[in-house]
């Protein structure tokens, strides 16, 4: 079932190449606090790439429903708009992304410690990591594209 659309007409959402059906908005970055805030944006019926978290984590699905799905592709998961979820680091690696329509999720990263995210390939071998720096970088690209 369709949810009502999150207005993100003034979010500039951005890519990374490679990254296949995701798109982020970075909020802020905390390096002190060990914190990152962000969006992201999965498309409907579609799942993003195999990872795990790396650090402490909350979402808040804002839009549509996440689905979350084990390593084999089965369904784990679906959490409807609207809600909130806290999780620890590390679990169960795991693809997700939207149901029948674009699903809109606020992530806060907090105790930074390293990777916030590892992606993984098929033989779950960490392919590439997503930490402060990384997130510094595309952040600091975000603003710049604003300008």
């Amino acid at each position: 079932m369709a949810t009502l659309p999150f207005d993100d007409r003034n979010i500039t959402w951005r890519t990374v190449e490679g990254f296949e059906h995701a798109a982020y908005h970075i909020l802020n970055i905390d390096e002190e606090a060990r914190i990152v805030d962000l969006l992201f944006k999965f498309a409907a019926n579609e799942r993003i790439a195999l990872h795990r978290h790396g650090a402490a984590y909350r979402t808040l699905v804002l839009q549509g429903e996440l689905r979350i799905y084990r390593p084999d592709g089965t369904l784990k998961e679906v959490r409807a708009v609207g809600s909130y979820v806290a999780g620890q680091a590390g679990g169960e690696s795991h693809t997700e992304g939207g149901g029948d329509q674009d699903v809109i999720v606020y992530f806060t990263n907090r105790d930074i410690d390293g990777a916030v995210y590892e992606l993984l390939d098929e033989s779950q071998t960490v392919v590439a990591t997503f930490g402060i720096p990384e997130f510094k970088a595309l952040y600091e690209a975000q603003v710049a594209a604003s300008l």
